[in-house]
């Protein structure tokens, strides 16, 4: 096992990676920008080290900063949380060239999958079925190709998520214009502007499998995440069990990411998302090769520390979950992302000093944050503050769990969104749990 691992990354998930190391007796190393010396990973971390400016571009995505800090501290190994360089191969490659375990997947897989057009075919190739699209990256021919696929279609940056790169186009007229803002936000996002297509499903949900995998084949798929409650492409709550999905479809699900991982050959935890029809068809859409914003969902439900068990694959053990352990469903969890937003004035960002915090608590209720009274949260990084997960028996349990719990939550100071999700928790469409991934702007849950 490692002795010291450096956490290439900041906020509540670096907390989340420093707590796992000291659960397991690692040392661990915080790295942060001048932004971020203030910040709660850098206080609960054994060492840190500050890495550049405020700016990521010269901090937590300066490769060779990271990789000093990690030689100075003799760390033996990087975790890289989710975001920033987390699914970047080269940074991978540049760690093993180093010395360094990366915790995380090879470069060559994070190639394969974290490359959305190659991750299509390779599912195509495990038979797990796909949404129609372009046989490849798009090129002079993209009208056509168009065409082939049926509009309304989906412009999406090959490389990359979160949002970034992606177009809906219903009408051909505006294809062109789309396109070229879709690889100019892919480009700038990504440093790459390649993109494909993808038919439009009309009213699907976005539910996700949890994987892990070790080095010697063994896979294992936990029970599914709903991801469908977004707004403009990004995941505000999730939940686990999903209420559109029954036994028959989780198990097609589970044994679809798992071929998928198989065919990959792919080690460590993992994500593969689909979309969800009205009719129970599902296809795949993409793999993250990290550890999700989510992943508490999953460990509630199960009772599993997926950052533990991603540490110790890293660390060549084998899988020490069994399949069967694995996909239990243990109670019903909902994720709340509560950000520095204003819900009011659409969702504009509302960095500031927190003048004061109460958190909620009480049976069922975790919270993951780096915050505290006093705290200043910089304006050059995501908005995410912290992440509220309840659990109950069941999901009407869950949710009247979160309703409680989000009045218990006070950030005195700046404006966040725990108003937007009262308002969701309490929407009889959400309460019915028969809602699709425009949900958000078809309600009044946004205004």
């Amino acid at each position: 096992m490692f002795k010291k691992i450096l956490v290439a990354n900041r906020s509540e998930i670096s907390v989340r990676v420093i707590r796992a190391c000291r659960d397991r007796g690692i040392k661990s190393v915080a790295v942060y920008s001048e932004a971020d010396r203030e910040s709660l990973h850098v206080r609960l971390a054994d060492e840190a080290v500050c890495i550049g400016p405020a700016q990521a571009a010269g901090s937590y995505l300066n490769v060779d900063a990271i990789l000093s800090a990690a030689a100075v501290t003799k760390a033996e190994a990087v975790h890289p949380g989710y975001g920033f360089l987390a699914e970047n191969a080269d940074f991978c490659q540049a760690c093993q060239d180093k010395g360094l375990v990366f915790i995380g997947p090879k470069p060559q897989a994070i190639r394969n999958l974290g490359f959305k057009s190659a991750a299509r075919e390779l599912a195509r190739r495990a038979k797990v079925p796909v949404v129609p699209g372009s046989m490849g990256l798009l090129g002079e021919d993209f009208m056509k190709e168009a065409h082939q696929v049926g509009f309304p279609v989906m412009v999406k940056a090959a490389a990359g998520g979160g949002g970034k790169g992606l177009r809906l186009v219903r009408d051909p007229k505006d294809l062109e214009a789309q396109l070229r803002m879709a690889k100019a936000e892919a480009k700038s996002a990504f440093k790459d502007d390649s993109v494909y297509l993808e038919k439009f499903i009309e009213h699907p949900r976005h539910v996700e499998i949890q994987i892990a995998a070790d080095e010697v084949g063994g896979v294992v798929a936990f029970p599914e995440r709903d991801c469908t409650v977004q707004r403009r492409h990004q995941k505000l709550i999730e939940e686990s069990p999903s209420p559109a999905v029954t036994p028959e479809i989780r198990r097609r699900m589970q044994e679809a990411a798992c071929s998928l991982a198989k065919a990959s050959g792919y080690s460590t935890v993992g994500t593969v998302e689909f979309l969800l029809d009205t009719d129970g068809s599902f296809y795949f859409m993409e793999v993250n090769t990290r550890l999700q914003v989510e992943h508490p969902v999953t460990e509630l439900v199960t009772g599993l520390d997926l950052v533990d068990i991603q540490i110790r694959l890293a660390a060549g053990e084998q899988l020490p979950v069994a399949p069967e352990r694995a996909g239990e469903i243990r109670c019903h969890a909902i994720e709340h992302r509560i950000n520095a937003e204003d819900p009011d004035r659409d969702f504009a960002p509302c960095p500031g000093t927190v003048e004061r915090l109460s958190l909620p608590g009480g049976p069922g209720v975790r919270v993951d944050t780096h915050l505290y009274a006093g705290y200043t949260v910089p304006s050059y990084y995501d908005s995410l503050l912290a992440k509220l997960i309840v659990s109950a028996p069941d999901r009407a349990g869950a949710i009247a769990r979160g309703l409680r719990a989000l009045r218990e939550f006070e950030v005195g100071g700046i404006k966040t969104t725990i108003p937007f999700h009262q308002k969701v928790l309490a929407h009889p469409v959400f309460r019915d749990g028969k809602f699709d991934t425009r949900f958000i702007e078809a309600t009044s849950c946004a205004t």
